[in-house]
């Protein structure tokens, strides 16, 4: 039988809409691992911005490797460890970047106490007055405060920060023409994050527009998903409660709900959520991905690798990141050859990074295989032989494996790379 097109359409371009969430992701953690690498793309990612300021300095400097950690950690949706990482940078005088960056995770963490004391430090410290409005406006709209927001923004000097703050509550409140109205002020103002969030969010009412006879309920769900995708999830989650309650079987619905859910650090509520996703569609891998880190944060570690293994056989990318969190489970439940495996798969790739190799070599030293794992640390040296800490890796596995000799000369190595390496310095005393 034919399927109707007004039926088949708004059916692939829903499915496509899904996928689409997913990729962007994983594009998000693919750039920031090129900022990692020294490799920054555009003034999107150079800007200096709430949450978003990447300032290229000497890769030496260790309050930057704090941020680029966290800003990695972010990515994936583990703000707990992004928060560690940039109060780490703020310690190591990271300034407005490491404390612009801990706001954000503050935020993203709904930690209010700690969050407004950081705002004074970076009032103090000299933070733009409209950056500082913007996160004083998106506590209130996470608060619903709304009418104060309102009055928070309207007061304001003109800037992109106050008109996409005013486009955010304009969303939540149903006003979508004054949305777009601030959205279009946004994409022509000269802040590029905030114009590319813009540009986000206003795709999402483009989207909407292919569909005449669109529901509420459409749209509703399309913004959510583009606010979970500029990092407004606490945004996003009311408005998918109202499409979940009223439409229980809207599969795409529940996957944005319970990825919400589960970087909000509600991973009970996630775990639901992503069982209701899971029970309408139980062989589609994004399901089975985002299933599996509900069970890990629980401690579920079983069924976690259980659902990573479903995601990896049905195709999931990037493979490498579902291998580094089945590894991360296995070793959580003491099945350290199912580790091995995986940090072998990892390192053998071609896009193996040094945590790879250090996890490997972990692993084997675990299960007492010494010969292995100090020729996986020397391969790491052939492999990064410009990165002191694969010198180190080298270091302390010849250290660990009786090979004093060959410690020091690994240690003295990474010196050389970075003479500022206190590790080694203290490796050597």
């Amino acid at each position: 039988m034919k399927v109707p097109a007004q039926i088949a359409v708004p059916v692939l371009l829903a499915v496509a809409a899904a996928g689409a969430f997913v990729a962007f992701l994983w594009w998000q953690l693919a750039q920031s691992t090129a900022l990692i690498q020294g490799q920054p793309e555009d003034e999107e990612r150079d800007a200096p911005t709430i949450g978003q300021t990447v300032t290229p300095v000497d890769p030496r400097d260790q309050a930057l490797l704090y941020l680029r950690e966290g800003d990695l950690l972010a990515l994936q949706g583990d703000w707990r460890g992004a928060e560690a990482q940039y109060q780490k940078a703020v310690e190591a005088d990271g300034g407005l970047p490491a404390l612009r960056k801990l706001a954000q995770a503050q935020l993203q963490r709904r930690d209010v106490s700690n969050l407004r004391s950081t705002l004074r430090r970076l009032r103090t410290a000299g933070a733009r007055p409209e950056d500082l409005l913007l996160l004083e406006s998106i506590v209130e709209l996470r608060s619903g405060e709304f009418v104060r927001a309102q009055e928070i923004l309207d007061s304001a000097e003109e800037s992109p920060q106050k008109h996409y703050g005013l486009a955010l509550l304009a969303l939540v409140e149903g006003n979508h023409a004054g949305a777009q109205e601030n959205l279009l002020i946004v994409q022509n103002g000269w802040e590029p994050v905030l114009r590319s969030y813009a540009r986000t969010l206003q795709a999402a009412y483009d989207e909407f527009a292919l569909f005449p006879d669109g529901s509420n309920m459409h749209l509703i769900t399309l913004l959510a998903r583009a606010l979970a995708q500029v990092q407004e999830c606490e945004l996003a989650l009311p408005l998918l409660v109202q499409v979940t309650i009223q439409q229980g079987d809207y599969r795409d619905a529940w996957i944005v709900q319970g990825y919400c859910e589960l970087v909000t650090e509600r991973p009970e509520e996630a775990l639901t959520s992503l069982e209701r996703a899971y029970n309408l569609d139980p062989q589609k891998p994004e399901i089975q991905y985002f299933l599996a880190r509900a069970y890990a944060a629980l401690d579920q570690h079983s069924n976690a690798i259980t659902f990573f293994e479903y995601a990896l056989q049905n195709g999931f990318t990037p493979e490498s990141e579902v291998r580094r969190f089945i590894a991360a489970e296995a070793l959580e439940s003491g099945n350290l050859e199912l580790a091995l495996a995986q940090y072998e798969a990892l390192s053998s790739g071609e896009d193996a990074t040094l945590a790879s190799y250090q996890g490997f070599v972990a692993a084997s030293l675990a299960m007492g295989s010494k010969e292995e794992a100090f020729a996986k640390a020397l391969r790491a040296t052939e492999v990064f032989s410009s990165d002191a800490e694969a010198w180190m890796l080298l270091g302390r596995t010849a250290r660990d494996t009786g090979d004093a000799a060959a410690a020091k000369a690994a240690f003295e190595h990474a010196l050389t790379i970075n003479p500022n390496l206190s590790e080694a310095k203290q490796e050597l005393r």
